[in-house]
């Protein structure tokens, strides 16, 4: 029943399946078992750093497969009952508790309007972490993890034909897999969530005196979500930066810096993007001789302390987490007050 790549391996422990390791190949859309995604840094087997490559976990709504950076996943579950919680989203279902934690869930087939393929006691729940926040979604099954490249992120129908909630298409066996705006959907089930991404007013203005004009600095944003891409214009605009380029993904932000005659003081970049991810933009900037004394900020929903390794060990300057906005700035004026342009603004 099970395949697995090299190096992974699945094991029982008191009866629940666990499996260490990203790249097993099994069909678990009826299976039991608890499906333990939580990494360690012995048991996990990563894709190298700044290789373009990252893992999604696919899973079924109705007849429509989507999917789930395995990053953001810590595990899978049986149907674990739920317990409601009085006005609310109609796709928020309620709570659950799991091992002594209480989280959120989100029935992802009531939010897109999917009519489920499964009973809820035949449903699965898998538990996801980001922007420092765990919760649970309700998904008909789970069918396999894939490894894919950046380039296979499918664009061509964001922002129209894809609606807002799905950023991109995954091509693979035949189907079209959807890559879903995770961030967007919990914040319209919990609109509450967008005022974790504004800025602190009060400390504005001692933060960014000490670089006297802001608009002496042109920094580059990376960033494929769309609301993310507005928040953190929001946040520089606010914090009277308005000499900023953003852009959608990766490439675009590695072509802006091969243009002649154009200088970029700072770049800001999220990992999860198409056609060139984060790490692997940082590794190249780094690489290059021309590009290596741009400081790097990487900005991630997804920054557990293995990724927050990796951003270093291909020399980005810093690691911040989603939505910690106060902290971007700081760091971002720290980095750009240490820039060559910084020192001589003081010399004259």
């Amino acid at each position: 029943m099970h395949e697995f790549a090299l190096y992974y391996t699945l094991y029982y422990n008191n009866g629940a399946v666990i499996i260490h390791g990203y790249d097993v190949i099994s069909n678990y859309a009826t299976g039991e078992g608890v499906y333990d995604m939580t990494k360690t840094a012995d048991e996990k087997i990563l894709t190298e750093v700044g290789t373009n490559e990252w893992q999604v976990v696919v899973f079924l709504l109705g007849n429509q497969y989507f999917a789930i950076n395995v990053d953001k996943t810590r595990e899978i579950l049986r149907w674990p009952g739920v317990r409601d919680v009085p006005q609310t989203h109609p796709a928020m279902m309620g709570i659950t508790t799991i091992r002594g934690e209480v989280i959120p869930l989100i029935d992802l087939r009531v939010y897109l309007n999917i009519t489920p393929g499964a009973e809820i006691e035949s449903s699965k729940l898998i538990v996801a972490e980001f922007n420092k926040m765990k919760l649970g979604f309700i998904v008909d099954g789970v069918d396999r993890i894939y490894r894919i490249n950046s380039d296979e992120l499918d664009a061509s129908l964001t922002g129209t034909f894809l609606g807002e909630n799905s950023l991109y298409v995954i091509k693979r066996e035949g189907r079209n897999i959807l890559l879903l705006d995770y961030e967007r959907i919990v914040q319209v089930v919990n609109p509450g969530l967008a005022d974790q991404f504004k800025l602190d007013q009060r400390s504005v203005a001692s933060v960014t005196e000490t670089l006297g004009d802001p608009n002496d600095f042109k920094i580059l944003v990376a960033e494929d979500s769309p609301l993310i891409r507005k928040l953190i214009q929001d946040v520089l605009t606010s914090g009277g930066f308005h000499n900023f380029e953003v852009v959608g993904h990766g490439k675009a932000a590695w072509d802006r810096l091969q243009d002649d005659g154009d200088e970029f003081d700072i770049l800001l970049t999220d990992i999860e993007m198409p056609k060139l991810d984060g790490l692997t933009l940082t590794r190249r900037i780094k690489e290059d001789p021309k590009l290596s004394h741009i400081p790097i900020i990487v900005f991630s929903s997804v920054m557990a302390e293995d990724i927050k390794r990796k951003a270093a060990s291909i020399g980005a300057e810093a690691q911040i987490t989603k939505p910690e906005m106060t902290h971007l700035l700081e760091k971002l004026v720290e980095l750009l007050a240490k820039t060559p342009k910084a020192a001589a603004k003081l010399v004259s």
